[in-house]
């Protein structure tokens, strides 16, 4: 398997879908990569010479791409600054909900994790005053004022 920055690219795919197993690389960037460095999109992983991997890391280190750990590091400064200076937006990452304004009446069970137990509903027993008099017999009345 061929090994740029730190990550093993699928040797069986083509150049073009094998880049973007690089983390923030798309199909865009990964035919501008290619081309940059002059390789076949169309050309195996299996079949890249050592020296066509090096052109295609030069490619990319020459690029300035933001790529791997540097954009990964990059997001979660963001959301960071976000949830510091008490954003709206750092406030739901923060409780862990939607952050774009979907609605959470229902759905947003990726955000929120599984459902948490209900309220119980019990049913209230009759008063036992009721059932201890005779079935014809009348209420007792209030108490007499004094």
């Amino acid at each position: 398997m061929p090994r740029i920055l730190g990550v093993d690219i699928p040797r069986e795919k083509r150049m073009e879908i094998a880049l973007t197993y690089l983390y923030g690389v798309g199909r865009f960037l990964s035919n501008k990569i290619l081309k940059e460095s002059g390789i076949d999109p169309n050309k195996r992983a299996k079949d890249l010479t050592e020296e066509e991997v090096s052109h295609i890391t030069q490619a990319i280190q020459k690029g300035g791409y933001r790529l791997e750990g540097d954009l990964r590091r990059d997001i979660s400064q963001n959301i960071k600054r976000l949830m510091d200076i008490g954003s709206w937006r750092g406030l739901r990452h923060r409780k862990g909900l939607p952050v774009r304004g979907q609605r959470t009446r229902t759905n947003a069970r990726t955000r929120k994790g599984p459902k948490k137990a209900g309220a119980v509903i019990i049913r209230k027993e009759e008063p036992k005053k009721a059932a201890l008099l005779p079935a014809g017999a009348a209420k007792p009345l209030a108490k007499p004022a004094k």
